[in-house]
């Protein structure tokens, strides 16, 4: 008896049996095979958008009476133009080049051995996740490419909306001639699916959450089937004494209010203390057409008021808080050293940016803010993987083993040594 067929087996022990198979067929399909799959999925979300989007739209009725956030359910709507946009990214992973079987190093020893370091498939990737749909197709795909059977586990929230994604998806790949359990969904939303998906160590080779903060520190704390950390984001933009003001303002506005409900979105700015009035009187006229909300500690809730603007008080928990919502927190800084040191202890090693026009204070804060991305003048919503040139991704990894910052399509494969020889005896 196999271990795909033990009667003892859960269901989720099957299901992961099952992706384990897909994922051996799968590591050495041919890109043009894979290519094949991945448009006949995009071809096959645009013939049945109307069984997505109604399907979806079951879940924004539960959404709205259960009082979720506005911010949450844009997160989870689909409309007829996203779904088009999903399709034209699913297109988009086809151009991208495939990693696997790349060599990417070549030693010959002077025994004679040559020793090929070559791109692999990682084998199964689960990954545990909230409401976005979207993410279902994202990482669905973004697997398939990198030739990686996927096990997705999305939130109750969206589960009409993936159910039906997953349908779609795994009928166009029977079409294309790969398994269908290439991609699989559980469907049991409970966390006890959850913490089982976090201990199928025998089928599972890793597992990625991405959602909010507490989602992300209890996967990493409980699971035993090794976690990449993706998307913790509490972001920071500092405004230097020598930023350009009229960009500052306009680099806050974007990072915090383009999307706050994203992980590169800036939850705290920090302001150099000699520059709080002239910079709030260009930066809150910005956030007030979104109506962000502001917690600020001493020194800028003076200015800001003295404005005549409204803000409340800062207290601890706001340096720490992931808002996902038009909430930002203010902090006043007396130089670029402490706001590295703010970063430091208040940063998730996501995306942190620097505004000023003093190149020194810019190459401090570049070497020695320890996060994903770092950047100068620039918005931390650019830390993407289309932004970054990597096409889509499956999040944004905020640790420091084998990814870090955008995972896309490389950071979906290990590799292995290749060794030809002649013979050779040790």
């Amino acid at each position: 008896m196999t271990g795909q067929d033990r009667p003892e087996m859960t269901a989720l022990e099957r299901q992961g049996a099952a992706a384990k198979a897909a994922a051996r067929v799968l590591s050495v399909a041919s890109e043009e095979q894979k290519n094949r799959a991945l448009l006949a999925i995009a071809d096959a979300i645009i013939a049945r958008a109307d069984e997505w989007l109604a399907a979806n739209a079951e879940d924004l009725k539960a959404a709205k009476a259960s009082g979720m956030r506005e911010s949450l359910i844009d997160r989870l709507a689909l409309d007829r133009k996203r779904v088009e946009q999903i399709a034209a990214a699913v297109r988009e992973v086809t151009e991208l080049p495939d990693p696997v079987g790349r060599t990417i190093g070549e030693t010959v020893r002077p025994n004679g051995l040559v020793i090929q370091k070559r791109r692999v498939p990682l084998g199964v990737i689960a990954m545990i996740y909230e409401a976005r749909p979207n993410v279902t197709v994202d990482a669905a795909v973004l697997c398939l490419k990198s030739g990686n059977a996927c096990i997705l586990r999305g939130g109750k929230e969206a589960i009409n909306s993936n159910l039906c994604a997953e349908k779609i998806m795994r009928a166009a790949l029977e079409t294309a001639g790969l398994p269908a359990d290439c991609i699989s969904l559980v469907h049991d939303t409970s966390r006890q699916s959850s913490a089982e998906l976090m201990h199928l160590n025998e089928y599972v080779d890793v597992l990625i959450p991405r959602g909010g903060a507490g989602l992300i520190r209890a996967v990493a704390k409980e699971s035993s089937v090794p976690v990449i950390r993706t998307g913790e984001g509490v972001c920071h933009v500092y405004v230097d004494a020598a930023a350009d003001l009229d960009m500052a303002a306009e680099v806050l506005f974007n990072a915090k209010c383009s999307r706050p409900s994203v992980c590169n979105a800036c939850e705290c700015v920090l302001v150099h203390e000699s520059i709080l009035k002239p910079f709030f009187e260009k930066a809150l006229p910005l956030l007030d057409t979104k109506a962000v909300q502001l917690r600020a500690d001493g020194p800028s809730l003076e200015v800001i008021k003295g404005l005549g603007h409204a803000a409340q008080a800062a207290d601890e928990s706001d340096w720490d808080t992931e808002y996902g919502d038009q909430i930002l927190a203010v902090k006043t800084v007396s130089g670029v050293a402490e706001a590295i040191d703010f970063i430091t202890l208040h940063g998730t090693q996501h995306s942190e940016s620097i505004i000023t026009e003093d190149a020194e204070a810019a190459k401090k804060f570049l070497d020695e803010v320890d996060a994903a991305a770092v950047y100068h003048n620039a918005s931390t919503r650019f830390t993407d993987g289309g932004e970054f040139g990597l096409g889509a991704e499956i999040g944004i990894s905020t640790q420091k083993m084998h990814a870090r910052g955008p995972m896309g399509l490389e950071e979906l494969t290990s590799w292995k040594y290749v060794v030809y020889g002649k013979g050779q005896v040790r």
